[in-house]
């Protein structure tokens, strides 16, 4: 067979594998036309490592290895066709899951979690749909300048002030997100808006609703997208929590459920009753999601009352200040928007623990408690909201205790990520971290291109 073969308009050269890590890195290879015409069914060799490595490259210890886990044995990485796209000429690239030798997935693949859970809603007769929005923070320095600087002291691509909505931004911000939305508009990607976000240099993109598998793809692709369009253009781009010792930056994200085409979520006089025990099932769960949707150290640092992030756990309608927020009233628009998550989040991961709590809610029946009608920063203790753990130590441990998010997502995953954050934490206290500092040199260097 030939080394090239024709694809769309132009000659394909090479296929780049994707699939992102439990850290939410986009990993990958390219192959040959050749080697991937031969090995698009079965799938390729992944060595089991991907699964071991921090995001400072050392080797993870402190976890148990199960059965599929050992000397760098190989796992495949097996395509989705339905992902494959000409990513720029002569490239095309293909989204695909982790499996076993034995056709089971493995355990912790991030994209075949989501599938698990989508597949237990199917059950229910339910399809649900999702949206995102992802906040970065531009500079005007290039990477290999970024990096030289230690990630510190960036110049704000855009201006030094922070502003929401504002049209201001200089042209070269602006340039760069018009280059940012053609991309995604040439692979495929639904957007809907972006805008200036709180802090200097910040954005917003918001990606259209879709499945929440096909979301989970859009986004990891989004951000590389960005990574590439910043490269381009002599820029960098940041999705860390806390990129600077302003303001932080998440991912909200959007759900509702449908059956035979109708919102469930709807209800003329509020909340449906569906929507009122997945709110519920949200909070049950949240203390322990914490750990999976905030990831890093740095994540905790942007838990500041009256800056924008939820603190507590808390739900409420249109109130933009509790963890969850909901949008009633409408058959069409009626949802949820689950506003916990850090930017440096895993985006199958962050899916997926939204999906686990709509489940447990609706499979459960659990109540919501009252909701916040005020603002639901800085309550003091008697008003009985929980306040959202706020360091590593106490979301891990909530997350290990959560009987709810272990039915769901599953001991061997738990148990997994507990010890991988339990790791992150040592790292950061015997290599140089200062839980004092705004923020770290060693969360710089570590966080700031990754994932």
């Amino acid at each position: 067979m030939s080394e090239t073969a024709t694809t769309g308009t132009t000659v394909r050269k090479a296929v780049r594998l994707e699939a992102t890590n439990h850290e939410g890195s986009l990993l990958g290879k390219n192959v040959s036309p050749a080697k991937f015409e031969a090995g698009k069914e079965s799938g390729f060799a992944f060595a089991d490592i991907l699964f071991a490595i921090d995001l400072g490259n050392e080797i993870v210890f402190g976890d148990a290895f199960p059965e599929w886990r050992g000397n760098l044995y190989d796992i495949a990485m097996v395509p989705d066709l339905t992902t494959l796209v000409e990513w720029k000429p002569g490239l095309d690239s293909v989204i695909g899951d982790y499996w076993l030798k034995d056709g089971r997935p493995v355990p912790i693949c991030p994209r075949n979690l989501v599938k698990g859970l989508v597949a237990r809603l199917a059950g229910h007769g339910y399809t649900a749909t999702a949206a995102v929005e992802i906040e970065a923070t531009l500079f005007e320095e290039s990477v290999q300048e970024a990096r030289a600087r230690g990630y510190r002291d960036l110049t704000p691509l855009g201006g030094s002030t922070g502003a929401t909505y504002h049209l201001a931004r200089s042209s070269d911000w602006v340039s760069y997100m018009e280059a940012v939305v053609d991309r995604l508009d040439e692979v495929g990607i639904g957007w809907e808006a972006w805008t200036d976000e709180a802090a200097p240099g910040q954005t917003e993109l918001n990606i259209a609703p879709t499945d929440p598998v096909r979301l989970g793809d859009s986004w990891a692709r989004t951000r590389q997208v960005m990574r590439e369009v910043a490269h381009e253009l002599g820029h960098t781009v940041s999705f860390m929590a806390k990129p600077t010792a302003g303001f932080g930056q998440g991912a909200h994200i959007n759900i509702s459920l449908q059956s035979d085409g109708v919102n469930q979520f709807f209800a003329e006089d509020g909340l449906s009753e569906v929507m009122g025990h997945a709110v519920g099932g949200l909070l049950a769960t949240m203390a322990g999601a914490t750990s999976i949707v905030m990831p890093q150290i740095t994540s905790y640092r942007r838990l500041v009352d009256l800056t924008g992030p939820p603190t507590t756990i808390s739900w409420g309608v249109n109130n933009k200040t509790a963890a969850v927020r909901a949008i009633t009233g409408h058959p069409k628009y009626s949802r949820l928007e689950y506003r916990l998550p850090g930017a440096d989040v895993n985006p199958y991961f962050a899916i997926a623990v939204v999906l686990a709590g709509v489940l447990a809610g609706i499979e459960k029946q659990i109540e919501p408690p009252a909701q916040v009608t005020d603002m639901a920063w800085a309550l003091p203790d008697s008003s009985g909201v929980e306040r959202i753990p706020d360091t590593m130590s106490k979301a891990g441990a909530a997350l290990a205790a959560d009987p709810l998010l272990r039915e769901y997502l599953g001991d061997e995953f738990v148990d997994f990520w507990v010890a991988s954050r339990r790791w992150e934490w040592m790292e950061f206290h015997t290599k140089g971290g200062d839980p004092f500092a705004e923020l770290s040199a060693w969360e710089s260097r570590r966080y700031f291109e990754f994932p």
